[in-house]
């Protein structure tokens, strides 16, 4: 879709583009500071693989002073993004013939990272009656002798729900009987949350040695092209990465990972200022979407995605094109109405759509008028 985006728009069409999952606001001043600080200080050397030793100290006081979570340097290795470090988790835990447990609806990349690591994803389904959230009987009935991992997003790409805590504390008791079963903790969108402070998994005390956390500076701070993200993790998990990634990345950027100590370690005013404006996004797309005949839509909890049931309009056309799938409608809403979203055929719900609401109140007003304007052509 975005490929397809740019081609439009090289063409002179204006598309508004909600099919990319990063903020669209700068990296608070700030941090780009301590950035142009540590180029003038020379910071241009290979790091160490794991990470510099300042910037793992402050994501372990981040945990501490935010998450009540205790957690020492030798229990966290920063990489190339969050990104890398699931992969991380996955190719060190993971060995063939193992089971993932992956909730559906998911990020693209889990069901692929687990297939790169020739273990077997099982993906459970969470349909939109349940808020896209899997229960503690559907996670008990997928695990078998052969499960090695379940990969939980809180909140969620692409649905933006938020597992609260009475729910996660449910999820922990199913994996707390079954021993061999690692939790990775997708928690990326930590701070973009709207029901209130953020629950992890990792705080329930009886699966505590087999949770890995997952975070880092690119939703919270605007730093996706930064490329920093860790993982905190009992220190016999976090040994088995830093070999992995000693032999095919090294250490993270220099320069990126002294812009991320200050991103912990510096004022917080800017994340909360980014979540207001996102939680601002989220009542004006719900709204809009809303009134879109056929849609059904659930309020996100988090994130800043809409994940709307769109099947009502499979089978329809406007005397050209026949709309069969959610790739078909989200290829029409492109190529007509000049949006472009992500069909949820990606994230394993093929009835919904994905649109990212991290553009302009304007983008987000135009798009959706469009969106039923380009509709309004199908029966």
């Amino acid at each position: 879709m975005s490929q397809r985006s740019s081609e439009l728009k090289a063409q002179g069409i204006d598309v508004i583009n909600m099919s990319v999952g990063e903020p669209d606001f700068d990296t608070p001043d700030h941090i780009k500071e301590a950035a142009i600080q540590a180029v003038r200080d020379n910071y241009s050397r290979y790091s160490p693989v794991p990470g510099y030793p300042a910037l793992r100290k402050a994501i372990a006081e981040k945990l501490k002073r935010e998450n009540g979570l205790s957690y020492d340097a030798q229990q966290i290795i920063v990489s190339n993004g969050a990104k890398q470090s699931v992969c991380n988790a996955i190719m060190a835990l993971v060995d063939a013939g193992d089971e993932v447990i992956i909730p559906a609806p998911y990020w693209v990349s889990y069901p692929q990272m687990v297939l790169l690591a020739e273990g077997t994803p099982v993906v459970v389904e969470a349909p939109i009656e349940q808020d896209f959230k899997i229960t503690p009987e559907q996670l008990e009935a997928a695990i078998t002798e052969r499960t090695r991992a379940l990969i939980l997003c809180s909140p969620s790409n692409p649905t933006g729900s938020v597992y609260s805590r009475e729910e996660l504390a449910a999820l922990a008791q199913v994996v707390a009987r079954h021993e061999r079963v690692i939790v990775i903790a997708d928690e990326i969108y930590e701070h973009i949350n709207y029901v209130g402070a953020h629950e992890s998994i990792a705080q329930f005390a009886d699966i505590r040695d087999r949770v890995v956390i997952i975070n880092g500076v690119s939703k919270a701070y605007a730093m996706t092209g930064w490329r920093i993200g860790f993982m905190a993790a009992p220190e016999w998990i976090v040994k088995g990465c830093n070999k992995l990634q000693g032999q095919y990345t090294s250490g993270p950027c220099s320069v990126s990972q002294k812009a991320a100590e200050a991103a912990y370690t510096g004022p917080q005013e800017c994340v909360e200022q980014m979540r207001q404006a996102f939680e601002r996004r989220r009542d004006l797309i719900v709204r809009l979407a809303r009134e879109v005949p056929g849609w059904e839509v659930r309020e996100p909890q988090g994130a800043f995605y809409l994940f709307p049931r769109v099947s009502a309009y499979f089978g329809k056309h406007d005397g050209v094109r026949v709309i069969n799938s959610s790739t078909d409608l989200a290829m029409y809403l492109l190529e007509v109405g000049h949006v472009a979203t992500v069909a949820g055929d990606a994230f394993g719900s093929p009835d919904c759509l994905r649109m990212s609401y991290a553009t302009s109140d304007a983008n987000i007003e135009e798009a959706m008028r469009r969106i039923r304007q380009t509709l309004a052509r199908l029966a």
